[in-house]
């Protein structure tokens, strides 16, 4: 076993918030036993770069149960979770990762998770594939795939695919249904609220909050400002979504204009630079700004620290920057994602289903190693459908809810069959 993380000690109160995600998290249960009797992943190395806390780590365990040799890192420093870790590090799995690591610690953990040479890839972002293609191109080989957690890493991944340069299958487990219509919309619709009310303890009926970008999570964190009494703004770069924001209920304009309304901001486009320097001059005194996408380039935070005349800490995870013209700007959580960097993330009933389809995806890819495309250019699969709706048959059973089927009149009716 390798590890390195901050306190071993920690462990105790780490184990106890896996237990506790576990009794809420019925699908990783199910999976869990039915890995145990298969062991699908016997001799194979996983590399794992996702936000380590409790959710994630007893996806880790699931895994192991499946015969895995688990080798885990954080995919944000703000999110990982040291008791989490040594949790895991205390169950025999491999960590390298600690809460608020410098850019070169966070980049030698990812480093220590691929010099092993893994067999699967699961990733947040694209950290862990980036570096497999940059730094350990002669352990590509051992690569039977990988499966992508988010938007971000998507895109990413596309791009790569693109100019023929992604040398290895992905499963883009954020593409399927039965993770973002419920992970991106219901979990970072509640979990950002979480974060952001947890750590200002301010109110937010009665105040404009400015959303940029209604995707599926600009939708969610739309929907829960609303519902908890805000005025909502949306900013938007697709005609189409910004169409469905009007119709939704929603102000619709640009955050040049927007920038002057706003109590508080969250970006959730995937971006860089949707919020900079000339809107922040813009803004009230005391407006908060907070990022949900996945890196901290939305928000320029370093432009605000570069016109700021003075900084200090405001608030534990809340730092107040004073401008020129006398207003003070707040940052949430360094401007990383704030669900995560100031909260516990996504809640697990819904992790539950996405993490379900994480594991499904990797034993997907351990059981057609041989039929999935490896063709350049050719190299980004979408989850099978059989996938997505065994995950949510298996999540309505835990519901306790039946639904109809069609009969052979209907089928025939529809398709012809």
């Amino acid at each position: 076993m390798n590890a390195e993380i901050r306190n071993p000690e920690l462990w105790p109160d780490g184990a106890m918030k896996i237990e506790w995600v576990k009794h809420h998290m019925p699908l990783l249960r199910g999976l869990e036993e039915e890995f145990r009797q298969t062991l699908p992943f016997a001799g194979l190395k996983i590399a794992l770069s996702v936000h380590l806390e409790a959710k994630t780590a007893y996806l880790c365990r699931v895994l192991a149960a499946g015969g895995a040799q688990m080798y885990v890192t954080g995919s944000n420093p703000l999110s990982t979770q040291d008791d989490v870790a040594a949790a895991l590090v205390h169950e025999g799995l491999n960590v390298f990762a600690w809460y608020n690591a410098t850019a070169q610690e966070y980049d030698n953990h990812i480093r220590r998770v691929l010099e092993v040479g893994p067999n699967i890839i699961i990733d947040d972002g694209g950290d862990l594939v980036n570096m497999m293609h940059t730094e350990f191109q002669d352990l590509i080989p051992e690569v039977i795939g990988g499966c992508e957690e988010t938007t971000t890493g998507i895109l990413r991944l596309v791009n790569m695919n693109r100019a023929g340069q992604l040398r290895f299958p992905m499963m883009l487990v954020n593409n399927a249904d039965s993770k973002h219509l419920f992970d991106n919309r219901y979990g970072t619709g509640q979990s950002v609220w979480d974060g952001i009310n947890r750590t200002t303890n301010l109110i937010v009926a009665g105040k404009t909050v400015v959303v940029a970008g209604y995707g599926w999570c600009g939708k969610g964190v739309a929907m829960r400002a609303k519902g908890l009494g805000a005025q909502v703004i949306i900013t938007e770069i697709d005609p189409i979504k910004a169409m469905e924001a009007v119709m939704d209920g929603f102000s619709v304009m640009k955050m040049d204009d927007a920038a002057a309304l706003g109590d508080m901001f969250v970006t959730v486009t995937g971006c860089d630079g949707v919020i900079t320097s000339g809107h922040f001059m813009k803004m009230k005194d005391g407006a908060i700004c907070c990022n949900a996408g996945h890196f901290d380039c939305e928000v320029d935070v370093a432009a605000l620290r570069k016109m700021s005349t003075s900084s200090k800490e405001a608030r534990k995870n809340i730092m107040g920057y004073r401008l020129p013209n006398g207003n003070t700007i707040y940052i949430i959580a360094e401007g990383r994602l704030v669900n995560l960097a100031a909260g516990d993330g996504h809640p697990a009933e819904i992790m539950d289903m996405s993490f379900a389809i994480q594991a499904l995806s990797a034993l997907y890819l351990v059981r057609n190693r041989e039929k999935i495309s490896r063709v350049e250019g050719e190299m980004v699969n979408d989850i099978p459908k059989e996938i997505d709706m065994e995950v949510a048959s298996r999540k309505l059973r835990y519901w306790g809810c039946e639904i109809d089927v069609l009969t052979p009149e209907q089928r025939k009716y529809l398709y012809g069959e």
